[in-house]
């Protein structure tokens, strides 16, 4: 298949690409992305792109707890009407951390495989939607409609500053939607999550005369043990969507206490609490601050302060996403040569924010069956090249049937 030939002639390209890009940092925190952005938009620009930078107020940003935030849009249309589709993929990304054995920003091959935070998610995938579209604009078929890559960069805290912000901006509003995915299934539905802050206000004293202060310590240990437990309730709350299992309640932060000599006077808690797609919203978070409510309340003294820090929706597939969904799997299987199933992800992602304005969607790009697999968020972060050019053959081939213009339309 040409657009095939154009990708596996032009592969070493989009290694160098995507070398490039792992190789500037994007650690959020800090948060401070418009760098990147900058570069990215200047490799697409040498390869013949248009650019457009939305560049998010500084207010907000500072805001939202990031330092800048770029985000890029790149549109391209082949001939009149038809649909608009969307590739969107994120260049945020966690921070390192420690045990690698390669450089995180070195971009190293080895075996194969390149190495580097962000080299699976998602940066893999603006080398992925790149040049799809690339071997699209070259191919020379007779297609009809838009391809549009959308490259954010805020999903590690919630899209809202990205995918979020073009969206209630009008800067774009796709037809359909392709985001940042792994290469042997296609995922049509994620959890949602409630992310809390919770600050129990006691009294510090000196630890020689604890009686005159009110631990804030001693509150929260009853706290977590609550929130722990109530996990065992979680745990019966199964999904129906094949790879979700059931919800789960994550305390991930606390800090609290002044010196070892001190009653400690203030403790705070950040949780996670992930949401199947069955689950509404609005009541998980009432049942989460009911719970905290009535066991802060078997403490006397303490004041508690609950703040919601991220609320996001979970992703169920929308009508019209059938079409794409088809094509993502029927393609796949011809280049990977097994099938490629349909399944949900207990992780949440930027897509929900396309679903929530009714964009129908699927998750799909370069990488491993699972995130573990890539050591996602892990040390020693790797992609494995020969699935980043078979992923870029499935995309580009699926924007193809997608954008065919039929004879008589």
């Amino acid at each position: 298949m040409p657009i095939d030939q154009w990708i596996d002639a032009h592969f070493a390209d989009q290694v160098d690409f995507l070398q490039a890009l792992v190789r500037i940092p994007t650690d959020t925190p800090p948060g401070n992305n418009a760098p990147h952005a900058d570069r990215t938009a200047e490799l697409l620009t040498e390869l013949g792109f248009t650019v457009e930078k939305h560049v998010v107020p500084t207010p907000v940003v500072k805001r939202g707890g990031m330092e800048s935030v770029t985000n890029l849009i790149v549109r391209h249309r082949f001939g009149t009407y038809g649909p608009k589709i969307a590739l969107n993929a994120h260049g945020d990304v966690v921070p390192p951390g420690e045990g690698w054995t390669h450089d995180p920003y070195g971009a190293e091959i080895v075996d194969g495989k390149l190495y580097g935070r962000a080299s699976a998610v998602s940066k893999s995938d603006f080398a992925t939607y790149t040049f799809a579209l690339l071997a699209l604009k070259n191919s020379g078929l007779p297609l009809r409609g838009a391809v549009e890559l959308h490259f954010t960069y805020d999903e590690e805290f919630g899209g809202e500053l990205g995918p979020g912000w073009l969206l209630r901006e009008g800067v774009t509003r796709p037809d359909l939607l392709i985001a940042a995915g792994f290469s042997y299934q296609v995922v049509t539905a994620h959890n949602g999550c409630l992310q809390m802050e919770v600050t129990l206000h006691g009294l510090a004293s000196h630890a020689a005369y604890p009686e005159t202060g009110i631990d804030a310590l001693q509150a929260a240990n009853k706290l977590l043990t609550a929130l722990y437990a109530h996990n065992d309730v979680l745990k019966t709350r199964r999904s129906e969507v094949e790879g979700i299992t059931h919800p789960y309640l994550n305390v991930g932060r606390i800090e609290g206490g002044s010196n070892t000599n001190v009653v400690p006077g203030k403790v705070v808690l950040k949780l996670d609490r992930r949401m199947i797609p069955e689950e509404s919203p609005a009541a998980v978070e009432a049942e989460v601050r009911a719970l905290i409510e009535s066991t802060v309340a078997q403490s006397p003294g303490i004041r508690l302060d609950m703040k919601r820090l991220l609320l996001a929706n979970s992703m169920k597939p929308l009508p019209g996403a059938e079409r794409l969904v088809a094509a993502l799997q029927k393609h796949g299987e011809e280049v990977f040569g097994e099938p490629i199933p349909t399944s949900g992800t207990p992780l949440y992602t930027d897509v929900r924010l396309y679903t929530a304005q009714g964009i129908p969607a699927a998750i799909y790009g370069a990488g491993p069956r699972t995130v573990l697999e890539s050591n996602a968020k892990r040390a020693d972060e790797h992609l494995v090249l020969d699935d980043l050019k078979r992923a870029t053959q499935v995309v580009a081939r699926t924007l193809a049937e997608l954008l065919e213009r039929r004879s008589g339309a």
